[in-house]
């Protein structure tokens, strides 16, 4: 049943949850021992949770992508509160051997009970990657840049966070490269295969215009993933190019932690960029 409604956010990881996720506090208590520091991003009408690690200066800042929380209660309920209970690409982030990284939270997570009441529910149902979400993510990313004092980003995407990160590559021209870890990168056709409703609120990376997408991509898929199988990204692949890598012993939530440091070795150097 998890793999047939829960979506891209974490999906059962629920229930391999780190003792540190589900609330800010938790989150900031184990990652400032690490060397990252909490900011609240006003990015329009949301407010974005992101951390930074900058012990020094690096010309590219790689934002690692929350994906799209707490797994529904049920296929007809969204959970109350989106906050995902293990931030994998906060444990990727931390794994990353560049000067500098970030991770960034989605709109709606890691708020307080009030402050969740302003933000509807829609942004971690149908409407989660919408216009207004891409674009205060757009300027969260800018202000993750500008304090690390970076001239070009890399994104990288896990889950739901791999569909946001392609649809801000084509909307950016800092992007130096982007990378995606188990995305349905095919929205519609990932609706439809898991048996969902159409997501009517939000952008399909898949439908964007062909030549949108210009940057180095690289896409990681694991070959047991029964919520975002291969095919879903093979099919974005075909149509918008980049490179797609299928992992035998992965699913949707392992090995990627494990063995992200070997992987993050897999991606292509980066385009110059001017």
């Amino acid at each position: 049943m998890c793999a047939a409604f829960l979506l891209l956010a974490g999906g059962c990881a629920g229930q391999h949850a780190s003792s540190f996720g589900g609330s800010r506090e938790s989150l900031e208590n184990w990652a400032l021992a690490r060397g990252f520091h909490a900011e609240t991003i006003e990015a329009g009408s949301f407010r974005i949770f992101s951390m930074l690690r900058r012990p020094f200066a690096a010309a590219t800042l790689p934002v690692y992508i929350e994906g799209d929380g707490a797994p529904w209660p049920s296929a007809f309920r969204p959970p109350r509160d989106p906050t995902p209970l293990r931030p994998v690409p906060l444990l990727l982030a931390d794994r990353d051997p560049s000067p500098a990284a970030a991770y960034l939270g989605r709109p709606c997570q890691y708020l307080g009970e009030e402050e969740r009441k302003q933000c509807g529910s829609g942004y971690w149902s149908d409407r989660r990657y919408s216009p207004e979400v891409l674009e205060a993510m757009n300027i969260a990313v800018t202000r993750l840049r500008q304090r690390a004092g970076a001239r070009h980003v890399r994104l990288i995407g896990y889950s739901g966070g791999g569909v946001v990160a392609a649809l801000l590559a084509m909307r950016r021209d800092d992007v130096a490269e982007w990378v995606t870890i188990a995305a349905p990168l095919a929205l519609s056709d990932w609706t439809a295969a898991q048996g969902l409703s159409p997501l009517t609120g939000s952008l399909d990376p898949l439908t964007q215009p062909a030549s949108a997408i210009t940057r180095t991509a690289t896409h990681f898929a694991g070959a047991r993933d029964p919520i975002v199988p291969p095919a879903i990204v093979a099919r974005f692949v075909g149509v918008h190019g980049g490179r797609l890598e299928t992992l035998a012993d992965f699913d949707h939530d392992c090995c990627w932690e494990r063995d992200w440091a070997q992987l993050l070795r897999r991606v292509p150097a980066r385009e110059t960029l001017p």
